[in-house]
Parts: structure tokens; C-alpha cells; sequence
């Protein structure tokens, strides 16, 4: 099936395997690119969780498959040294071959100077009209339209109110959010995406080295037991839960959401959540124990019922596309 996606990106199937930390392992990313959709590095999970030096990491990709990927950059105001460090992944990324990037809480601009410069194209990720104004003014290629179904830092609408809001900028929209099954894919399609980014469903396969806990928790869990956490990042992220997490809380406590509120210390409290939220995010995902239940996931796991091969994924959702 043809898209203004597929023809941009120059893929078989309109389908991302979306950015994960601390999911995106390289077999991962590599095996859904080999089958005709587009898999998509996440740079952090690449080295700070699966302890690849990062141009090795994609040179691995490329020893698994010749198809394209993408690279996901973090753009989010934060010190010089991670703007150096995503600076020279961009850099790196550029000279492996990567021409698809999607960008991500930031304004865009830079990034996008940089990859139309060899030839790239470029999406960002929006939750509502406003973030996209700024995405499409930072002259972006596409829009990725995060739903309120999404894993991860979800959106507050449904798929339809989205690409409606959306639709009016004249660009190409992927739906993110909710995609566990091929008739969902079929369904996103049809409303009028450009192709969809699926990330949950990902994660319940084969090659992604996320602990047999973490993928069984996806597989048993129904859309009930998603609930948006804000004690990861300081804004709600969508997590299964389970009883660890109903331990802890849902809310950020008095101080943190005093301190998110402010303009400068909002930003001193996101670096304190990152920190710690990596660190646990990386040991939850690697734990073979199965005592550390703290797992990201949306609600398509309400549709997600095995795990599979990531080739066997795509080749089932390219099944329901029109001829």
C-alpha cells in the first residue's frame, strides 16, 4: 500500500516500530525494517541499556538489514552536554545512512536544517494543534499524532479528534496509539493516516530483549490496567499496573509538582525524574527476577494476546491492506 509516508521513507508496509527506551534493542529494530515497515532507533536505549557504542549499534543494524531505519531524537531544552551528545548522534547517524528521523518535546528547527541538508525527512511527535504549529513552523515533513491510547507520554485525544485538529496543516499524519491488531491498523488507515506507529506491540516480540516478565505483563494485561504514572517523568505516562506501582502512587508529590509548575525549576525536576527513571526503566525492562513490576505499555495490550516474531507482526498487519 502506497502512501505519502511509504514514498517519502521508500518502505513496503506504512508501519513504525516506534522509539522505545528502554525497548529499542537493535535485533528489534533491524527485524521490522527487514520486513517492510521501518524500525527506529532510540539512541539512550541503544547505549545506555544494551551498552552499544552508537555507531557500532547502527552498523549492527546494518549488518541485519540494507532497509531503512530511523533515528529518534530527544529535543527537550536541557544542558549543552546532552544537546552535544544528541548533536553527534544526528552527525553519526547521517553518515550510517539514516535519512528518517522523528523528533521529539523541542522544537524541531536545528534538526530539521541539519537532515533536509543530506537529504532526510523529518516528523515530530504532537499531542494537540498547538505543538504542531511550532513542529510545522520548525519546517517538519510530517506529523506523528500521539493519542490517549498511546504508551508512553500519551496524548489527550482520541485518533479521530486528532487527525481532524490535525489534518488542517497540509501534512502527512501517523497515527500513534492503541494499534495492537491488524484490524486496528486497517481502521487508522482508513480514517486517513499516513501510516501507523505501533510501539507496545513491539515490545511483546521475539527480538526485543526485554525481560519474558515485561512481555508476559503485556500479553495478560487488559486496557484497564493501563494508568497514566507522574512519578517517571513529572508528566503522566502511561504504565501497567500492577502492585508496585498502586505502592507508590500515581502523583508526583507536593514538592515536585510545586517545582513542575515553575519555569525554571521545572526543568531541575524533569533532570531529577530522568535520572532516576532511566536507571529504574532500564532495571525493570532487564529483570529476569520478575520482582521489578514497573512496565510502560498502552492500551492496545487489550488486543496484544503473543508473542511473536517482529517479521511476523508486520507481515500480519500488511495482510489487511488493500490491494
Amino acid at each position: 500500500m502506497e502512501t505519502p509516508f511509504t514514498r517519502q521513507i521508500g518502505i513496503e508496509v506504512p508501519l513504525i516500530c516506534g522509539p522505545m527506551y528502554p525497548c529499542s534493542n537493535p535485533e528489534l529494530v533491524a527485524a521490522v525494517s527487514e520486513a517492510g515497515a521501518i524500525g527506529v532507533v532510540q539512541p539512550i536505549a541503544m547505549t545506555y541499556v544494551h551498552g552499544h557504542d552508537y555507531r557500532a549499534g547502527l552498523r549492527l543494524i546494518r549488518s541485519l538489514t540494507s532497509k531503512p531505519i530511523g533515528m529518534n531524537a530527544l529535543i527537550e531544552q536541557s544542558s549543552q552536554a546532552y544537546r552535544t551528545r544528541m548533536e553527534q548522534w544526528i552527525t553519526i547517524s547521517l553518515e550510517e545512512g539514516v535519512r528518517f528521523f522523528i523528533t521529539s518535546l523541542g522544537n524541531p528547527r536545528w534538526v530539521v536544517e541539519r537532515v533536509h541538508d543530506a537529504g532526510g525527512v523529518v516528523y515530530h511527535d504532537v499531542t494537540e494543534a498547538k505543538w504542531a504549529e511550532k513542529a510545522v513552523a520548525g519546517g517538519v515533513d510530517g506529523l506523528i499524532a500521539v493519542n490517549k491510547r498511546a504508551g508512553g507520554h500519551a496524548g489527550g485525544r482520541d485518533a479521530e479528534e486528532l487527525l481532524a485538529e490535525l489534518s488542517p496543516f497540509g501534512l502527512p499524519v501517523i497515527g500513534a496509539g492503541g494499534v495492537g491488531a491488524p484490524e486496528q491498523f486497517r481502521a487508522m488507515l482508513d480514517l486517513g493516516y499516513a501510516a501507523v506507529q505501533c510501539g507496545t506491540r513491539f515490545i511483546a516480540t521475539t527480538e526485543c530483549l526485554a525481560s519474558d516478565a515485561y512481555k508476559a505483563a503485556i500479553v495478560d494485561a487488559g486496557e484497564d490496567a493501563i494508568v497514566h504514572s507522574e512519578r517517571i517523568t513529572g508528566v503522566p505516562v502511561a504504565i501497567i499496573r500492577t502492585p508496585q506501582v498502586e505502592r507508590m502512587g500515581l502523583r508526583a508529590g507536593p514538592v515536585a509538582r510545586w517545582m513542575l509548575r515553575g519555569r525554571r525549576t521545572k526543568h531541575w525536576m524533569r533532570t531529577i525524574y530522568a535520572l532516576r527513571s532511566l536507571w529504574q526503566l532500564k532495571r525493570a525492562s532487564l529483570d529476569t527476577t520478575g520482582t521489578i513490576e514497573y512496565w510502560q505499555a498502552g492500551k492496545s495490550v487489550g488486543r496484544i494476546d503473543a508473542i511473536e516474531p517482529a517479521g511476523e507482526v508486520v507481515r500480519r498487519f500488511a495482510a489487511v491492506l488493500p490491494d
